[in-house]
Parts: structure tokens; sequence; C-alpha cells
């Protein structure tokens, strides 16, 4: 898939980039002005730009944002939204939504790599309205009715 980024020159920030062979997501770092950062005290949430813009190359693809697992288990530092979806015809700057759920304060520098983006293939829906659904073994058991063992 071809993906158009904009680096907005206002940002100043590189092109995001694999950092293995093997990863699924490119980080998305903090594009905050140069000499500044951004504190976010426990239980508090920030809204971080990422300097970048996107265009895919077809309407049949969304880009998921997650958190970084390394941030959200060693410093309590989540998405503030659990997932961020940039659908394909958003064309404005990325920006991610932290939330600090530790019970300290955290403090996000410019280039630091705050959450991963990665590409996924969607699948629009044709919706039609039933008076009755098929029959499963669960039915409409939900939350927790399958048990933990």
């Amino acid at each position: 898939m071809k993906l158009n980024v904009k680096i907005l020159l206002s940002r100043g920030m590189t092109m995001p980039a694999y950092a293995t062979d093997g990863s699924a997501a490119v980080d998305l770092r903090a594009a905050i002005d140069e000499g500044t950062t951004v504190e976010i005290a426990p239980g508090e949430r920030a809204l971080i730009p990422t300097g970048i813009a996107i265009s895919p190359e077809t309407k049949d693809v969304v880009a998921i944002v997650a958190a970084r697992s390394g941030l959200a288990i060693k410093q309590g530092i989540c998405l503030s939204n659990g997932i961020g979806v940039i659908d394909s015809d958003y064309r404005g700057e990325i920006c991610v939504g932290l939330h600090n759920t530790s019970k300290v304060s955290f403090t996000v520098n410019r280039g630091d790599r705050i959450a991963q983006m990665m590409f996924m293939p969607v699948l629009g829906a044709q919706f039609i309205e039933v008076t009755t659904l098929d029959e499963t073994e669960r039915g409409a058991g939900g939350f927790g009715s399958t048990g933990v063992k």
C-alpha cells in the first residue's frame, strides 16, 4: 500500500519509518515546540501533535493508532480513547490523546515516541433490518457469560 505523508513544516518532524523488518506499526513522535515539554499529571490527559498528515491510496484502509506497550506497562501512559481511528478521508494533522494512569507526572519531550500507527483493511457493511437473528450456542450471553477458565 502506498501512503502519502505530509510533513507539516511548522512542526519540522521526519518521515515515520518501521523500526525493524518485522514491525507491524510505525512509531509516532511528539511534535511539540523545540525546547518545550508537556507535563501530564496523574489522571490527566493531553493531546500531542505528531507533525504529520496522511493520505492512503485507497479508501479501503484505516490507520489505527495504538499505545506503545513499553509506555503503557512501564509508565502507565495509554491512549485516552483506547485506540485512534484515522479514517481514509481525514487530511488533518494526526494528534495523539495520551492519558496518564500512573501516580506520577509524565513528561513528553519533542521527538519522543508516544504511540504507534498500523494500517488495516476496512470492510464496509450493508445494513439490513431484520426481526430475528440466527441462533448460536452463546446466544445473547455476554459480560463474562463464558467464564474465566
